[in-house]
């Protein structure tokens, strides 16, 4: 990727066969289990407020990009600090998420501005149906959810949750203890990254 690329601007390198084998090779591997799930949109859930998960979905959209050809949509949802606002500009007054293009057929939207409690939610949920017929998949990032009490709420707006740990930092009684809020038939797993 370029320096001159959006997401160069923020430090995300988006993998390719040559640049990050190791990153490029799990990004394929996660997205072919969530291709043979089925899950349409998956929202992201990270253990603990250490875990940046924008940058996985990134990488985990463009391998599902380039897995099945189809439209992907990385929504930074995070209440709390949407990361990659700042690639896609502040947005008009009356939308709730602004679209950028990343790569190919990778889009990125982000809230418009953050919303208070009690919004944020069924804003995700119109972006959802939305977005149902654009996107083959939606990968959300719902990092500050936590903060406003509305964890899982969001999460069973989507078909699929997935927790985001760091390795050798997270604990398995942390780890168990976060899935048991989440919605048990849209549970897929864990993921540990770092």
């Amino acid at each position: 990727m370029s320096d001159d690329s959006p997401l160069a601007t923020l430090g995300i390198d988006l993998a390719t066969d040559a640049s990050l084998p190791d990153v490029r090779t799990e990004a394929i591997r996660i997205a072919r289990r969530l291709q043979v799930v089925g899950a349409k949109s998956i929202g992201f859930v990270p253990t603990d407020r250490e875990v940046a998960v924008p940058p996985v979905l990134v990488q985990i959209g463009a391998a599902l990009c380039d897995l099945t050809g189809a439209t992907v949509a990385v929504v930074d949802a995070n209440v709390r600090y949407p990361g990659l606002r700042t690639l896609v500009g502040r947005g008009e007054s009356d939308q709730v998420f602004s679209t950028r293009w990343l790569a190919g057929s990778l889009a990125l939207l982000t809230p418009a501005r953050v919303e208070r409690a009690g919004e944020v939610v069924p804003a995700l949920a119109r972006l959802l149906l939305d977005g149902a017929e654009l996107f083959a998949h939606i990968l959300c990032d719902l990092t500050g959810f936590e903060l406003i009490g509305e964890h899982a709420s969001a999460a069973a707006c989507m078909d699929g949750v997935v927790l985001v740990g760091r390795a050798h930092k997270s604990r398995e009684a942390e780890l168990l203890a976060l899935s048991r809020l989440m919605p048990r038939d849209r549970f897929l797993g864990v993921l540990l990254v770092g």
